[in-house]
């Protein structure tokens, strides 16, 4: 009994994390591409990479956006916390396969540092990793049926 209980604490307060770190990710992309859609330049002064013809930083709002709805309607118990945990994972590492290649390229093309120290690129990464790096944790500790 006493084990179910942290385990609901336990997803509660992973939950929360995984809100404010997609959130943050959302805005952070949405503030990009909000950008480079009303002005046609890049925010922060950098170069915008592409990707089949569109910005990079609209695949990432994308990306934002489905955990960000998927981490909500775990929060408010509409889908259970494995799919939160699982959705959030799948998508994460898309991201960080996406970035990751993005920062390889700008690494190779040195341009990985802007305005803000590093790229956008590199930024978006490191939300990826640690949405990533929570939503593992949390599966390691959801119970096998």
């Amino acid at each position: 009994m006493l084990y179910s209980i942290r385990l609901i604490y336990y997803h509660a307060i992973t939950h929360k994390i995984l809100f404010a770190l997609t959130l943050a990710g959302l805005l952070f992309s949405g503030y990009l591409s909000a950008v480079k859609l009303f002005t046609n330049t890049c925010a922060f002064g950098e170069t915008c990479p592409m990707v089949l013809g569109y910005p990079a930083c609209w695949y990432g709002f994308g990306m934002y956006l489905v955990m960000l709805i998927v981490t909500v309607l775990g929060l408010v118990s509409t889908i259970p916390a494995a799919t939160v945990t699982k959705t959030d994972a799948v998508v994460s590492f898309l991201g960080i396969l996406f970035a990751g290649t993005l920062v390889i390229q700008e690494f190779v093309d040195d341009s990985l540092t802007g305005e803000l120290g590093l790229s956008t690129c590199a930024y978006g990464l490191v939300f990826y990793l640690l949405i990533f790096v929570v939503s593992l944790n949390a599966l390691r500790k959801i119970p096998r049926n």
